[in-house]
């Protein structure tokens, strides 16, 4: 069965590098000013949502006419980020993957509650990432697969009070059965030295970043 996957595209930092990660099933979501982005670009959204508070009410307009769906809310009495409502449309599309980009920015709020996002991802058992520039961000529960993608770190972060039964494979520094708890930096700045490396715990949520400067 060939697995579905949503690509989100928000306000925060883009550029035309982003464009080249659509592939061609995606479905296609813009949120706020991510919207804009895409259509500027030549590229249709499947759906455009968000308060669109970023944005002028011309090009408001300009997205309305220019994706196959728009859905719009109230910038005050709403509940969920922009960048959430988008999550949670490409959850009711049942798809298997969902790739933010542009959900990092000068907004240090909004980049923390966007990271968080992946924990709600993955409480509907969807695989989840953030990508921008710099970074690719996951989040394990159980075991994870990392692949060369250019980056020269690979970075463990504890997202729970500690994570337990840590397990490194094919990289420079190995972990055995370790313990990482929330305040240490004990997992900070890892490189992959195989083909591959794995990720695999026994509790707690971990986050995994690979980073380069």
């Amino acid at each position: 069965m060939t697995k579905k996957r949503a690509i989100v595209f928000s306000g925060g930092r883009l550029n035309e590098e982003d464009l080249q990660q659509i592939q061609p099933d995606d479905f296609i979501i813009g949120a706020d000013k991510g919207a804009l982005f895409l259509i500027e670009h030549g590229i249709t959204p499947h759906v455009s949502v968000g308060d669109f508070d970023s944005i002028t009410s011309e090009e408001q307009e300009q997205v309305k006419s220019a994706s196959q769906r728009m859905i719009a809310c109230d910038p005050v009495h709403k509940d969920l980020t922009d960048t959430e409502l988008a999550l949670e449309i490409a959850m009711e599309e049942q798809v298997d993957h969902v790739l933010l980009l542009g959900v990092t920015g000068t907004r240090m709020d909004h980049t923390l509650a966007n990271v968080q996002i992946l924990v709600r991802a993955m409480q509907h058992h969807i695989s989840c990432a953030i990508m921008d520039a710099h970074n690719y961000i996951e989040l394990t529960g159980s075991t994870l697969e990392i692949q060369p993608m250019g980056y020269t770190y690979t970075s463990l972060i504890p997202m729970t009070a500690e994570v337990t039964g840590i397990q490194l494979e094919g990289f420079m520094y190995p972990l055995h059965n370790a313990t990482l708890k929330m305040g240490q930096s004990r997992g900070v700045s890892n490189k992959l030295t195989a083909a591959k490396g794995t990720i695999s715990i026994k509790s707690g949520l971990l986050l995994v970043i690979q980073s380069k400067d």
